[in-house]
């Protein structure tokens, strides 16, 4: 495996649009091999549903930790944090959901 630069390694960390294929793309068979690649790799959105979760829950604890002991704009940066994680798990949900649920090719 290639080793990447260390913003890579963290852009394939927390995004996951790297590991899927264009399926609007190409002919009848191309688009197919595409779907199926795509249904195989969603194994790997749980994983990153994990991470966003939790992200989002420490993120939310902090804010909430700030907000109790010491009030400033440091703690909306926190809970905006959260609530940028909130819409990053509907559509790794919704994606999962629709790549296990799509009929096969």
């Amino acid at each position: 495996m290639e080793a990447g630069s260390f913003a890579q390694l963290l852009y394939r960390y927390w995004f996951y649009g790297w590991l899927f294929r264009d399926a609007n793309r190409g002919n009848l068979l191309e688009r197919a091999a595409a779907i199926r690649y795509n249904r195989s790799h969603s194994r790997w959105l749980p994983t990153y549903l994990r991470r966003w979760t939790v992200l989002g829950v420490l993120c939310y604890l902090i804010g909430w930790a700030i907000e109790v002991h010491a009030p400033g704009p440091l703690m909306l940066f926190f809970f905006i944090l959260f609530a940028f994680t909130v819409p990053v798990n509907a559509v790794t949900l919704a994606a999962w959901i629709g790549l296990k649920l799509m009929p096969g090719h």
